[in-house]
């Protein structure tokens, strides 16, 4: 912060009529003139700050709807992602998500309720294990679950648990859906389960996500919970560009 206000203070002094150059300051003439600018003026400090927000949330947006074009394919149709709703639907909705995340537990409801009114909506999952080693073990097995056939079943029961998951419970869950406990503990060690989750870390990266949920729909980046009324609202805007 010292280096942005310095130049802050050189350059309000220049334009108020000083003529002395960066190079002639000592560092403790530039600490002065820094602490008498913020005497004098606090607001140049915010508005430089706020300056360099807006700048830094702008490059980030700029990177990330470069990073969505470049990713496009990998984000709607990688194989090697679960999809639920509609296979063949019009539009896809991409969620990232933590099964030890509350609002990704809050959201469930909102985007089945999606799901049930729009029947032409793809929905592919993307797990993004980020909050802790319960968290990575859920999403190995449930994408493991794939093998067996059972993802869907597994990802519901999963998200509708309440309380944090670990090791032991994730099981228990998966023998009650139904699952073959034994070979899901293979199946999860497999290179399809530790490439969907890199994949997954890459792509939400490259997308400046840093907080589950999150949703990529057409254009759109949302990140956090959102309500059915929005990710209806943005599945339109969709269709309304097609």
């Amino acid at each position: 912060m010292l280096r942005a206000v310095t130049s802050i203070v050189l350059v309000s002094g220049f334009l108020m009529g000083s003529q002395v150059g960066a190079q002639e300051l000592s560092e403790d003439r530039v600490k002065e003139l820094v602490a008498e600018a913020l005497r004098e003026n606090p607001e140049l400090v915010l508005e430089a700050l706020q300056a360099l927000e807006q700048r830094q949330a702008e490059a980030e947006a700029k990177a990330a709807l470069s990073a969505l074009s470049a990713e496009r394919s990998t984000l709607e149709r990688d194989s090697n992602a679960p999809v639920l709703g509609n296979p063949d639907g019009d539009v896809t909705v991409v969620e990232f998500f933590d099964y030890n995340c509350p609002y990704c537990k809050q959201a469930a409801p909102e985007i089945d309720a999606l799901l049930e009114a729009d029947k032409s909506v793809r929905l592919v999952l993307r797990e993004w294990p980020i909050l802790s080693e319960g968290s990575a073990f859920a999403a190995r097995a449930a994408l493991a679950s794939r093998v067996q056939g059972k993802y869907a079943e597994f990802h519901e029961a999963l998200m509708t648990m309440r309380g944090r998951l670990e090791a032991e419970t994730i099981l228990r869950i998966a023998g009650e859906t139904g699952l073959d406990v034994e070979k899901l503990q293979i199946d999860m060690k497999s290179p399809e389960v530790e490439e969907h989750i890199a994949t997954s870390m890459r792509l939400a990266e490259a997308l400046g996500f840093n907080g589950t949920p999150a949703f990529v729909i057409g254009d759109q980046l949302i990140p956090g919970f959102v309500e059915r009324d929005r990710l209806t609202e943005a599945v339109a805007a969709v269709r309304s560009r097609e």
